[in-house]
């Protein structure tokens, strides 16, 4: 499988991992103070062959998706899920199997500028996404159904209209999401 965008990912040990899986080229952010050389890098690739964010599912690998996204607009983010990336310490892109690295990139989603149509904080409340026992789990789930990995509240409402997940794509992740609930 060859990717024709550039894939920026956190480090050295990312980079291996992705051309284990795929045949791509990698920029490194080196962690989330990104020296502006290296966003100057992200934004030529952007203009020239396009850019796949593809960082760890963590608090630093979602800095460094917002730095880049605000710095480089319209890029296209891969997730990959906490389950496929764990390793013995933390998780990590780099302890993600070749098999988990595919899956993600070719779930690849596109940033957009402004939303079609937009999921409101009230239907996510109206879900369950927000508030009650279920809500963390809830959103772990439908993140893992839409291929956008997981997130707070906050964050999940913000890739819900940065990524343009229509109210189509919602609902039919939620009825997903209680037809696992209901399988417990």
């Amino acid at each position: 499988m060859m990717i024709k965008e550039v894939i920026v990912v956190e480090g050295k040990s990312d980079t291996v991992a992705i051309k284990r899986a795929v045949e791509a080229d990698t920029i490194e952010t080196g962690g989330s103070a990104i020296p502006e050389r290296v966003i100057d890098r992200i934004r030529r690739a952007q203009k020239t062959r396009g850019v796949i964010i593809f960082t760890d599912p963590d608090y630093q690998g979602e800095r460094i998706r917002k730095i880049i996204s605000q710095a480089v607009p319209g890029c296209k983010h891969a997730f990959i899920r906490k389950a496929d990336s764990q390793g013995k310490r933390n998780l990590g892109v780099e302890y993600a199997s070749p098999e988990a690295i595919r899956k993600a990139l070719a779930e690849v989603r596109t940033e957009a500028e402004a939303p079609k149509e937009q999921i409101t904080i009230e239907d996510m409340i109206d879900a369950g996404l927000i508030g009650g026992a279920q809500a963390k789990e809830r959103r772990i789930l439908l993140g893992e159904k839409l291929g956008i990995g997981y997130a707070n509240a906050k964050q999940l409402h913000k890739r819900l209209l940065m990524l343009q997940i229509t109210r189509e794509e919602f609902a039919e992740a939620l009825a997903w999401v209680e037809a696992q609930e209901e399988r417990k």
